[in-house]
């Protein structure tokens, strides 16, 4: 069996030699083994729902019972359906996932604080790790922009749909007159890349600067330079222009590990840049090319006068808006996933 030869590889003296080739092996293993695992799981419940109708039959189970052995086995096998759809590199990886507030100061501010509680609490719900790299308080409440590394297992391959512009209707708690408002946040999701990837970085391309990080943490947090600003100057290989990529973290009171981080959401962007094609192609099937805020960009409209959420890429509309706000965004996710499918099997039959 290919898992079991992989597993005794990995036990070999000298496997750990090689850092960056052991490391893309233990990512194959790890994958192999949530295949296997999911397979496993959809077989056991394909057993249990012919047990179950076999017991209806004698007597020994309820319908209630057979209904909702098939309502499980059904679940596992969408959801392992919904995996096999995500089988690109990218999709595998962990995701950094940025949220900036449009235009309308404390009402936008106010709606980008409640787009972080959302993606924080659907990656709690999916057992994910989230830590924040950076953020900036809004100036009255809410927040003006947050950096959010996700962590697991198709983390981007589930949030490269939440890429956009997210619309926000509602009667604004900050407006004095009580009336009806819109406002806009935007939201930019990209892989976090770990060292099995190759990006090419110029070490001499690399500046760094410090500075006291403000917010929670106590007085050390302000005493100490432990922020750091990593200012990067980087050549696009398709077009020879050089811009500056500028990244600030302040995720820790620790300066080194800020670095570290810093470092690798530099990766991230680079690796992201040198793949734009890949993301174009998505946006532009979506028709949801991702800008600074401009209306027609817009993804998804949240209503909350008609408490409902709706995707205009795929026309999906939830009336749970409470729940959704909640973190319960999986159905759409799942929707958007199929529809991308969709559309990519389309494209390979022309």
């Amino acid at each position: 069996m290919e898992l079991e030869e992989d597993e005794l590889r990995a036990q070999a003296p000298d496997f750990w030699s090689d850092a960056k080739k052991a490391e893309a092996h233990m990512k194959k293993v790890k994958n192999n083994k949530r295949w296997i695992s999911g397979y496993e799981a959809v077989q056991s419940s394909v057993e249990e729902l012919q047990l179950a109708a076999e017991m209806l039959k004698d007597g020994s189970a309820t319908e209630a019972e057979l209904d909702a052995a098939f309502a499980d086995a059904s679940k596992r096998v969408e959801d392992l359906e919904l995996a096999n759809m995500l089988q690109k590199e990218e999709d595998q990886m962990s995701a950094v996932l940025k949220i900036v507030a449009g235009a309308g100061g404390t009402e936008s501010q106010d709606w980008a604080s409640q787009l972080m509680r959302l993606y924080q609490r659907w990656a709690e719900s999916k057992g994910y790790k989230v830590s924040i790299a950076n953020l900036q308080d809004g100036d009255e409440a809410g927040i003006k922009t947050v950096t959010m590394n996700i962590e697991g297992d198709t983390v981007y391959g589930y949030l490269k749909s939440e890429n956009g512009v997210h619309r926000l209707v509602r009667v604004s708690p900050y407006n004095a007159q009580g009336k009806r408002m819109t406002s806009f946040a935007s939201v930019f999701v990209t892989p976090l890349v770990d060292d099995t990837i190759e990006v090419n970085v110029e070490q001499a391309r690399i500046s760094w600067d410090t500075f006291r990080s403000s917010g929670a943490g106590g007085q050390n947090v302000n005493k100490v330079e432990s922020g750091v600003r990593l200012r990067y100057m980087w050549k696009n290989p398709n077009t020879g222009e050089t811009e500056e990529i500028l990244i600030e973290c302040t995720e820790t009171r620790d300066q080194p590990k800020n670095k570290e981080r810093a470092l690798s959401r530099l990766y991230t962007f680079i690796y992201d840049k040198e793949h734009q094609k890949y993301v174009d192609d998505i946006a532009s099937r979506r028709k949801s090319l991702v800008s600074t805020g401009d209306r027609s960009a817009k993804i998804r409209t949240y209503n909350f006068p008609q408490g409902r959420v709706t995707d205009h890429r795929i026309g999906f509309t939830t009336h749970d808006l409470q729940g959704f706000l909640g973190g319960d965004i999986q159905p759409m996710i799942d929707a958007l996933t199929v529809a991308e499918n969709a559309e990519r099997m389309k494209e390979s039959e022309l």
